[in-house]
């Protein structure tokens, strides 16, 4: 089983925009559960030092997937966070 990590990187507390980035990863985390992919979803505060050092998001909603930031500043369908986590593990 393939496990893949992906971090929706927004302020803290949660915009709208950044709760529908979540959303999004989570629909898409639940259809690929049913193919034996796991998603570890974490969330992470664009505020912190750490994550602007890191991946150099300065645009909220952010999603990084396995540490590659892949979407800054928009809010991704599902369809699209689902494509793009199955691009990660090939």
């Amino acid at each position: 089983m393939k496990e893949v990590k992906v971090e929706v990187i927004g302020t803290e507390p949660p915009c709208m925009r950044c709760q529908s980035a979540k959303k999004a990863v989570e629909k898409a985390a639940e259809k690929l559960k049913q193919s034996g992919l796991i998603v570890k979803i974490e969330k992470a505060n664009i505020m912190s030092k750490e994550i602007v050092q890191k991946y150099g998001v300065l645009v909220s909603p952010a999603i990084a997937i396995n540490d590659t930031v892949k979407v800054m500043g928009r809010v991704p369908s599902s369809e699209e966070m689902e494509r793009m986590i199955k691009e990660a593990i090939e």
